[in-house]
Order: structure tokens, then C-alpha cells, then sequence
């Protein structure tokens, strides 16, 4: 199967208010264009060296995601170009992508991660630490970044059930902090890879990440 076949194949089980992102992350930029010859324009990637090199070599309409973990001191790499920072697990690194928007005179869109996973190895804010976060001064002040929604993964397993409650878990969030009104551009709530897209579908998500099931496996 080739990448462009498997990729409408995905879209066209997607609901039309389902964002695909296209997890490109180790793959060659002739494979991205391949995708993107098939009409994909959001790219998802976890290194952020590896996502300015694409940026640069590939046409300027993608939207680039950072997906993976952000370690603060690459964040200037990105700051001209990334679209969307999916694991936004903390103020300082809120500070840091603030700081780096305004340098390039952007506002940096951002989702916050929330761990929901049973794994401790999983990065992300627990519901407390996203209550305290939001509620902040030092958080209010920071004009040049959006948080845009919610982001998390679920745990590695094979059981749907325990999958499901925490994808769950993590829509009930969510539908907490758009009731609230407290941030006024939610709307997105990125949950949901290869394995479990469709579970994360049914439980709420506006968003997915999948890349194997696009790309083939990653060696």
C-alpha cells in the first residue's frame, strides 16, 4: 500500500470534525511529499531540529506540529514557523514559547498535556496542577502564546476498557475548562494514535496523531 492510499483511506473513516495530524516523525521528506502531494498539510513531528529541517527543504503551506516533549532551550528553533506545540506541560515552558513568539512577533498556538495515563513515565499536568496553572498571574500575563485545548495519551495497554476511561477521563476535563469560559479559544482536544484513533473518536477527540498506519512502520 502506498502512503498516499493509506492516508484517504484513514480520512475518509474520519468525522469531517476530526483533525488529522500526519505523524512524520523519522520519515524522509520524499515520504511527507508523498502525503502531501495526496493533499496532507498538518505534519506532526517530535524533534524539533529534524521539523526546522523539513520546514525549510518542504512548501510553506504545512502546518507543523511539535508533538514530542519540548525541552525549553530548543523552543527558539521552532518559534518562527511551528503551528501548534501538542505537550505544554508546564509554566516555564509556557514562558519560554511566550518569549520566544513574541521575539518572532507571533502568538504561538498551544495545547496543555494532561496526564491520564496509569504509567508514571507519561509527561503531563494532573487536574490540580492544571487548575493552579490556569488560575495564575504569571499565566494571565503571557500575551503572545493561545491555549487551544488539551492534549493527552493514553496507556500503552490492550485493554479498551481502562483506554477508554481515560480518554474519558480527559474529555470530562476539557468540557470542564470550555464551560468555564476561562480560556476563550478551546476547541481542540488531541487524543487518540494508530492503535486507538477510532476509541479516542468515540470518546470526544477533535484531533488525532497517526503515523504508522500513514508511513509504515518506523525502523
Amino acid at each position: 500500500m502506498s502512503i498516499a492510499t493509506n492516508l484517504l483511506q484513514i480520512k475518509s473513516t474520519l468525522p469531517e470534525h476530526v483533525t488529522l495530524v500526519a505523524v512524520s516523525k523519522t520519515k524522509p521528506v520524499s515520504d511527507l511529499m508523498e502525503a502531501y502531494e495526496a493533499g496532507q498539510r498538518i505534519f506532526g513531528e517530535n524533534k524539533i531540529q529534524e521539523m526546522a529541517e523539513k520546514w525549510e527543504q518542504m512548501p510553506k503551506d504545512i502546518q507543523w506540529h511539535m508533538i514530542g516533549h519540548v525541552q525549553t532551550n530548543k523552543v527558539k528553533f521552532m518559534a518562527p514557523f511551528v503551528s501548534l506545540i501538542h505537550g505544554v506541560d508546564s509554566l516555564k515552558l509556557l514562558q519560554e514559547i511566550n518569549k520566544q513568539a513574541l521575539k518572532n512577533n507571533r502568538i504561538i498556538d498551544c495545547l496543555l498535556q494532561i496526564h491520564i495515563a496509569e504509567e508514571e513515565t507519561k509527561f503531563g499536568l494532573d487536574e490540580e496542577e492544571l487548575a493552579l496553572l490556569l488560575s495564575s498571574n504569571e499565566f494571565q500575563e503571557l500575551k503572545n502564546i493561545r491555549i487551544v485545548g488539551l492534549m493527552g495519551m493514553a496507556t500503552f495497554t490492550d485493554d479498551k476498557e481502562q483506554v477508554k476511561k481515560e480518554f474519558t477521563h480527559l474529555k470530562t476535563i476539557f468540557d470542564n475548562i470550555s464551560s468555564k469560559g476561562a480560556l476563550q479559544y478551546v476547541s481542540t482536544l488531541s487524543m487518540g494514535m494508530s492503535g486507538d484513533y477510532q476509541l479516542a473518536i468515540e470518546c470526544g477527540s477533535t484531533m488525532v496523531r497517526i503515523g504508522s498506519s500513514i508511513f509504515g512502520g518506523r525502523n
